[in-house]
């Protein structure tokens, strides 16, 4: 008999535990018990989940005793105060912020990728940033064909990003600029509604944002390349759902199309959209809701021979949070790397 599992969801009210909740049903995941944590507004709600209607609690120290598995996409300051409660529990956190991803003692996960560095887990595993788990499956794709010398990245990314309030701040300011009215402006640094923004996060001293920097130091964790010369440029744009990103990859030799396109084709999780038709290239629109990355407009750059240019596309809340974070622990059970409670 295949083994359950006991189960919390901490920010079970959030757009991404939203989406946890679609992907472990979609997955048929071997749940026993599930719990759902949220801050105190949500408390004594309830939360229909496989026809059960389950009351959403607020986190005690006690909480996660008897929890196997313990999904985490709630503030950096929550994922602070639970990893320790978490650890002491014996359970296995699987978190979404960015608290934990460059310790050492934490693997930073795309299972796709390098599912063998859950092996040295001490009970917390982190989900990257959103936009660096597209790249990161195109670049592990790249690397086969020669050494990388230079990735660029100028990310198009979607206000969902930003959590529930940003959606909402997005939807309020196209209904005021329709009615005449000055938008409001309070989740961004400027109005967003038809707008570009070229800040994610606040700026550090190196005049990258914390953002910029996450796809940078992740990307080398990631793919085991400290060295990887990498640059990014990340951009908020009024779309609800999908991030976008315009890469650009030089290599220490003259690019070959033929043997790239069949190095991208056989990566596990990633799809080419527009091989047989070049008008299908992959758009926010048409990739939300997959759990996928889509790559398309792959070309050689005309500015070297050794360059290659390409588009990538990911829903967000699902490749970029939930459908990872769920597929981390589907491979943490496969890699026997966890023993569910009696």
């Amino acid at each position: 008999m295949e083994n359950m599992y006991n189960l919390a969801i901490v920010g079970a009210t959030g757009a991404v535990g939203k989406k946890l909740l679609q992907v472990l049903n979609e997955r048929n995941f071997p749940i026993r018990n599930i719990h759902f944590f949220a801050s105190s507004r949500s408390e004594g709600k309830t939360i229909n989940f496989q026809n059960k209607n389950i009351v959403v609690e607020t986190i005690k120290e006690s909480s996660f005793q008897d929890i196997d598995i313990v999904f985490c996409s709630a503030t950096n300051e929550i994922s602070k105060k639970i990893g320790p409660m978490v650890r002491n529990a014996k359970s296995i956190l699987i978190d979404d912020s960015s608290v934990f991803r460059m310790d050492d003692d934490v693997p930073l996960i795309v299972p796709e990728i390098n599912p063998e560095d859950i092996d040295g887990h001490t009970g917390i595993m982190s989900i990257p940033n959103c936009t660096t788990t597209p790249l990161v499956m195109v670049l592990n794709a790249l690397k086969e064909f020669a050494k990388i010398v230079k990735v660029n990245v100028s990310t198009y990314q979607a206000v969902s990003g930003a959590g529930s309030a940003a959606i909402n701040e997005l939807n309020k300011q196209l209904e005021e600029i329709v009615q005449n009215k000055k938008p409001t402006i309070s989740v961004f640094t400027h109005q967003i509604a038809l707008n570009a923004i070229p800040q994610v996060d606040i700026f550090e001293k190196n005049n990258y944002t914390k953002e910029e920097m996450k796809i940078v130091n992740e990307s080398r964790k990631i793919l085991h390349e400290d060295m990887l010369p990498i640059s990014a440029t990340c951009v908020r744009i009024p779309t609800a759902i999908g991030h976008c990103e315009s890469v650009s990859v030089e290599f220490d030799e003259d690019i070959d199309l033929s043997k790239i396109i069949d190095l991208l084709s056989h990566q596990s999780g990633l799809i080419i959209s527009d091989l047989d038709d070049i008008l299908k290239y992959p758009t926010p629109l048409n990739t939300e809701n997959d759990h996928n990355v889509y790559i398309g407009r792959i070309r050689e750059d005309l500015a070297t021979k050794k360059g290659l240019l390409f588009w990538i596309v990911a829903d967000n809340l699902l490749k970029g949070a939930a459908t990872n974070a769920v597929q981390i622990a589907e491979t943490v059970i496969l890699r026997k790397k966890i023993q569910a409670r009696i």
